[in-house]
């Protein structure tokens, strides 16, 4: 099976990179850092920020407000 341009395989960079690039739910931003949950939610440091009083009860989790899931800021 051969490599076309069609169907050509990602490298493992390439692949990292393109997870770096996010837009956040709130703000539609691209940011090279945003928290993101397992279910797809994304959010940008600056949005964080503004909400974390109704994201995060306690400053060491936030919680995600699509799924409901708990999500560490890794501070701990």
């Amino acid at each position: 099976m051969q490599n076309t341009s069609d169907n050509k395989k990602l490298s493992y960079r390439e692949k990292k990179e393109r997870q770096k690039t996010r837009s956040c739910h709130c703000c539609k931003v691209i940011s090279s850092f945003s928290w993101y949950c397992r279910c797809g939610f994304t959010i940008c440091q600056d949005c964080m920020k503004e909400t974390a009083w109704g994201l995060s009860c306690n400053g060491i989790t936030w919680v995600c407000p699509d799924c409901g899931e708990q999500n560490g800021y890794g501070n701990q």
